[in-house]
Order: C-alpha cells, then sequence, then structure tokens
C-alpha cells in the first residue's frame, strides 16, 4: 500500500504525489563560511543528495543564503529555530524551502509573519517537530509521544492552512526508532501533505545506520515518507550513501552498485573481507544499479555469482570472473579485484549510454 501525497514543489524536485523519494542531507558546514559550504554541498550531490538543508542561527548565515544557492545545483533549504528575525531574514533569499518549529518559535504571531512571508515569496515550509524540541503543552498528552507529535504537528499545519497556505512538507522525529515508526503511522492517515523522515539524532555511522535502515525502512515499506535524511554524526555524504542503500534495499530506487558478499565461514579459501572492502570502495562513484557478487567459496559463489551482473568466485588457486551467468576467464588471486572492477565500470558505462541508471 502506498500512501499518496499530495506534490510540494522545491526548487525543480516535487516531493510527494507519487514522486520517487527524495534524499536529503544537511551540511555540517558554518553557512557563512561560503566556500566550505558550496565544496560541502558539491561533495553531496555527487553522492546523490538532491536536496541539501543548511542551518542559520546568526543573520551572518541568512545573509550568505543567497551567494550559496548562487553557486549549487540542488535546491536549498533554510533551517531556522528560535528566532523567526531569521526565519524571515533568510525568505530575503532565493531559497528553495524552509524549515521551521514552530514549537521552538512559540508566538504564533512570529509564526503568522513567517507563514504570510513565505506565501508571499512562493516558498514552501517543512513543519518539523521532534521530541526533544515539542511544546511543553504537548508533554502530557495521552497515549504517550507518538500522538503528542502527531497533535503538535497537525494543529501547526491547520494553523497554516487558516492563512490559505498548503505549501507544507511536514516530519514527526523521535530518537526512538518505535515511537518514530508509530507518529508516522498515525500521521499517514491523518494528513494528505507529503512525509519528510527521519530519526533524529540517530547515532554515530554504525549504530545511526541501522537506527536508520530499521525505522525509516518499516515506514517506507509501508508506503509511508516521500523524502528521507538519514541523521549521523558522521561525514554527511555516508548520510546520502545509506539513504540510497536503504532505499535500493527495499527496490525503491537504484543508485550505485550493490555488493553481495557472503559472510564469510571456515569454507572460505580466500580472505574474502578485504577483497569485497576494495571492490566497494573502487566502485563507489558509480551511478549505474548493478548487482556485483564476491563471494569466497563453491557453496554459495558461483550460484551467487551467476545471479549478479557482474563477480568473482574465489578459491584457493584463484577465481573464476562471471558475467551475466557466464564465466569469462580464470582469475589469479591478484587479478581479481582489478579484473571486476575493470568489467564492473564497462558495464557500467553501457548502462549510461543506454540510459538505465
Amino acid at each position: 500500500m502506498k500512501y499518496f501525497t499530495r506534490p510540494v514543489k522545491i526548487g525543480d524536485i516535487v516531493i510527494g504525489g507519487g514522486a520517487p523519494i527524495v534524499v536529503q542531507s544537511m551540511t555540517t558546514t558554518k553557512t557563512f563560511e561560503v566556500e566550505a559550504t558550496v565544496n560541502q554541498v558539491d561533495r553531496l550531490e555527487k553522492a546523490g543528495c538532491e536536496i541539501i538543508r543548511v542551518a542559520v542561527p546568526d543573520l551572518e548565515s541568512a545573509k550568505a543564503l543567497e551567494y550559496i544557492k548562487e553557486e549549487i545545483k540542488i535546491p536549498l533549504v533554510a533551517d531556522v529555530h528560535f528566532r523567526p528575525s531569521l526565519a524571515l531574514a533568510a525568505l530575503d533569499h532565493d531559497i528553495d524551502k524552509i524549515r521551521i518549529n514552530p514549537g521552538t518559535i512559540r508566538d504564533l504571531k512570529k509564526v503568522k509573519e513567517i507563514v504570510l512571508k513565505a506565501k508571499e515569496k512562493n516558498i514552501p515550509i517543512r513543519i518539523g517537530v521532534n521530541s526533544g524540541s515539542l511544546h511543553p503543552k504537548y508533554k502530557g498528552v495521552e497515549n504517550g509521544l507518538p500522538q503528542a507529535l502527531v497533535s503538535s504537528v497537525l494543529e501547526y499545519a491547520q494553523f497554516f492552512e487558516d492563512l490559505d497556505f498548503t505549501q507544507i512538507v511536514i516530519s514527526v522525529k523521535s530518537s526512538s526508532v518505535m515511537e518514530t515508526i508509530e507518529a508516522n503511522q498515525i500521521l499517514a492517515e491523518k494528513t494528505k501533505y507529503p512525509l519528510h523522515l527521519g530519526i533524529t539524532e540517530a547515532g554515530t555511522l554504525l549504530s545511526g545506520s541501522i537506527k536508520s535502515s530499521v525505522g525509516m525502512g518499516v515506514l517506507l515499506f509501508q508506503g509511508i515518507g516521500d523524502t528521507i535524511r538519514v541523521s549521523l554524526a558522521a561525514d554527511p555524504v555516508e548520510e546520502v550513501e545509506v539513504a540510497h542503500k536503504i532505499l535500493s534495499a527495499l527496490g525503491l530506487r537504484n543508485r550505485g552498485p550493490e555488493i553481495i558478499a557472503c559472510p564469510t565461514c571456515g569454507r572460505s579459501e580466500i580472505n574474502l573481507i578485504p577483497v569485497a572492502v576494495e571492490v566497494e570502495q573502487k566502485l563507489s562513484g558509480l551511478t549505474a544499479p548493478l548487482k556485483i557478487a564476491v563471494m569466497g567459496c563453491e557453496v554459495n559463489g558461483p550460484g551467487e555469482a551467476r545471479e549478479a551482473d557482474i563477480g568473482v568466485a574465489g578459491g584457493k588457486n584463484g577465481g573464476l570472473l562471471f558475467k551475466k551467468g557466464k564465466i569469462i576467464k580464470k582469475l589469479s588471486p591478484k587479478q581479481m579485484v582489478p579484473s571486476l572492477v575493470e568489467e564492473a565500470k564497462r558495464l557500467a558505462a553501457g548502462s549510461k549510454k543506454e540510459g538505465r541508471d
């Protein structure tokens, strides 16, 4: 089942309305350091980021938005908390969306000013409500935090609608996977606005990736969610790569190679782990959705390699290179990685010419 939501256009990207799930990230640079911020956005775009958000904690950062926007290709979102004056300042520039949490602003008169200015400028707003910044009046809501998050964000959405503003994206997040899942399940039944998914403050690369994959994976499998951000205490490029792997694992979007590698056991005749890691690293820049197998023994190796677009199955004295189910050649141990990488790049080039990636 897919929960269809109304489309909202962010620059030249559409969120909701049946459009593909959009991958977002957020810069870690000081926004007023324009060159550093633009360089990071360029890295993120190459990794597959489609919308970028920057923090606006001061007026200097708000003023920098104009210059950042001129230098980047993907839609730019300003993220503002607490100070409504900064939201109004951000809206003076050619941004593509603004993210606010009315619960951190509190004064609805100021929120109204922001909404009316966004309406005048035709700039969408994401209403983001997180468990850590929930308005105190919702802390004691019956049925716990998930219902509190939903009640809060829907009240703000209604406030926006009463001002005849409907270019809205909604998000409700918690650092708890289960609370985030429950809140978004409730929300999906109650609104047609596109939903931005994420597990806030998810953690480091390993733990945060696992929490994000479980939480967002459950929701996306249920047809809930229109855009995602994996929040990690890591290089934001890692956020983008994990996001694409989540979407690929669910068959929702395919970007870049999928590495199939056996977990290794006592039957393995090669040191498979560094081989698989090296292959993944050397193919990290590819965008073609190839299935690449790196297998270590005769039990799963030949069968899995034959199912892949390209793959190797290793043995004590070398390995076999498979392509589309057929053996291409035998390889010495030193040839395995170079030959596999070379053939994968050749396949990717052919895929790009045919317009499949």
